[in-house]
């Protein structure tokens, strides 16, 4: 008998071994560098207060044209390093955005204003971003009602047409047929092949990793491109 239970005890200890070997190589590699990718022009980051302080100069020398960073959250959640890094994003030169990270469950006017009363746009910003990436298990009709509302608000305050961040699932599921006059930045973690969508004509900038590496900012970043030419760069830009 305690030689029956010593076999099930030396399995278990062998599984157990197994399973955190495969939870080591899983994490290692998460941790990966995915190196930038070749055939773009205009290269581009985002960041949070997850990256915390950022050396711009280094950043700017290292051959990055724009970034957007996080500015609110909700309906009070301000990014502690949002000013620090929009100021600074200026007097680097580079042409810069601010996003608002969308939360279904709060009224899309709320946040709407919460946004507009921290972020203040000048010539050669980007237009304002939203973050779509959680339902809070709201239906779908209520997300689009609400997506809906916060754009309106924005566009009819700043007077330019915000730009719409979304991974693949969301743009099927709820961007495609229903906010097909905005301009889309797509979440597809993935160097090669591009993604494709059922309207490229959307899709002008494509995040393509979040274990990128840029001079300035300590550990993993998310590393974007302009997929468009310079020329639709230009235009996208507030002038």
């Amino acid at each position: 008998m305690k030689r029956h239970i010593k076999k099930i005890l030396f399995f278990l200890l062998l599984l157990l071994c197994l399973f955190g070997i495969l939870a080591i190589r899983k994490y290692l590699n998460s941790q990966e560098i995915v190196p930038r990718i070749s055939g773009y022009e205009i290269h581009g980051i985002d960041v949070s207060h997850y990256q915390k302080r950022i050396n711009w100069t280094a950043v700017k020398a290292d051959s990055i044209d724009f970034v957007f960073m996080k500015a609110t959250e909700g309906k009070d959640f301000l990014d502690p390093y949002f000013f620090k890094n929009w100021k600074n994003a200026k007097k680097n030169k580079f042409v810069r955005g601010a996003y608002h990270f969308y939360r279904p469950s709060v009224l899309s006017e709320v946040q709407a204003k919460h946004f507009i009363k921290v972020v203040k746009l000048s010539q050669g910003d980007f237009p304002p971003v939203l973050d779509l990436e959680v339902t809070d298990n709201r239906p779908k009709a209520i997300i689009i009602e609400g997506v809906k509302n916060w754009l309106n608000i924005i566009e009819t305050h700043y007077g330019v047409k915000p730009i719409i961040y979304v991974n693949r699932n969301w743009y099927d599921d709820i961007i495609k047929d229903n906010f097909s006059d905005y301009t889309i930045w797509m979440a597809a973690y993935r160097t090669a092949p591009k993604p494709s969508l059922s309207d490229n004509k959307q899709w002008k900038l494509w995040q393509y990793t979040n274990r990128g590496r840029v001079n300035g900012v300590e550990g993993a970043v998310d590393l974007n491109v302009f997929y468009s030419s310079e020329a639709d760069f230009k235009k996208l830009i507030i002038d």
